[in-house]
């Protein structure tokens, strides 16, 4: 037991090790000058990091709150809502505003989802993420819509579909985007103190409300606090879908319980795993890929695997 113990706290050592070396290679990769390093790559570092942070510490707290491993905010539709309202916002051209759109379009989502959820006053885990589902299927459609009447702008709405971490920040953007960045990770902060209530939260609404946790005020206000973070990466990143679900996964191979622990874990490992997904996404062609086809790559047999998993 204590052999296991350690080979598991030598392989956290190795992977965090591991993330320091993807970050100085994805600064330093191809020797570039210092102002590539300062204008490119340090803003392109940071919205990876901040993408894959996000994506993987809320699919970390859903997957537990909702006692379903497939859980993410992809397959909640959150996703495909903060995009679809980036993209009207985009196409009108108020690009700047888009990460408002976007945390309007994940509002407007989580509520839809949330009011399809609740069956005669009772909030119903499952039809949660059949209501997410169709959410998701419903404003892809709208996108859809969107890209054939607006051909002109098939570039902005594809680099929000597939993922787009090479967004070029003008001065004035980039201080929006600290700006948000900087919210976002007092949210996720935040979140992180809750894990003790999300923990008592998953045994069961009976048990945690006898515990003096106020079910449905905590899952509210969880669901519109990641609804907020959601939109604003979406509108700068784009869909960047499996991210959510399979870097819980993965962490709760090392870590089987105790959500502060998978969900400071899954932090690092989402941002990491995204970095690395990007790297491979410039480089493994003489043409860069969108991230989201990368994701997507590893994350399907992942899911098909899950689903095989849970059938069993």
């Amino acid at each position: 037991m204590a052999g296991r113990t350690m080979k598991k706290i030598l392989i956290l050592i190795l992977w965090l090790l591991i993330g320091v070396g993807i970050i100085i290679a994805y600064l330093t990769l191809g020797k570039p000058d210092t102002n590539i390093i300062t204008q490119v790559r340090i803003p392109r570092l940071l919205l990876t990091l901040f993408t894959g942070m996000a994506l993987a510490g809320i699919g970390s707290i859903y997957q537990l709150m909702l006692a379903n491993p497939l859980a993410e905010p992809y397959i909640l539709g959150i996703s495909s809502g903060s995009a679809f309202g980036s993209i009207l916002l985009g196409i009108s051209g108020l690009i700047i505003l888009m990460p408002v759109g976007g945390f309007i379009g994940a509002g407007f989502t989580m509520l839809l989802v949330w009011k399809l959820a609740h069956q005669k006053g009772r909030f119903d885990k499952s039809r949660l993420l059949i209501a997410g589902v169709i959410a998701g299927m419903f404003f892809s459609a709208g996108i859809s819509l969107i890209m054939y009447l607006h051909q002109q702008d098939t570039a902005l709405i594809l680099g929000t579909l597939m993922g787009n971490l090479g967004h070029i920040f003008t001065k004035g953007e980039w201080t929006s985007f600290l700006i948000l960045m900087g919210l976002s990770l007092i949210i996720l902060i935040y979140l992180f103190f809750q894990s003790t209530a999300i923990d008592i939260l998953s045994c069961g609404d009976l048990y945690a409300a006898s515990l003096g946790i106020n079910v449905l005020s905590l899952r509210r206000q969880i669901f519109i606090l990641t609804s907020i973070v959601i939109g604003i990466s979406v509108s700068y990143a784009g869909i960047i879908g499996f991210v959510g679900l399979i870097i819980p996964h993965i962490v709760r191979f090392f870590i089987p319980s105790g959500q502060k622990k998978i969900y400071l874990l899954s932090l690092w490992s989402g941002g990491i795993f995204l970095l690395a997904c990007d790297l491979l996404a410039k480089h493994i062609l003489s043409m860069e890929l969108p991230v989201g086809i990368i994701t997507a790559f590893i994350g399907c047999p992942f899911f098909m695997w899950l689903l095989l998993k849970k059938q069993g």
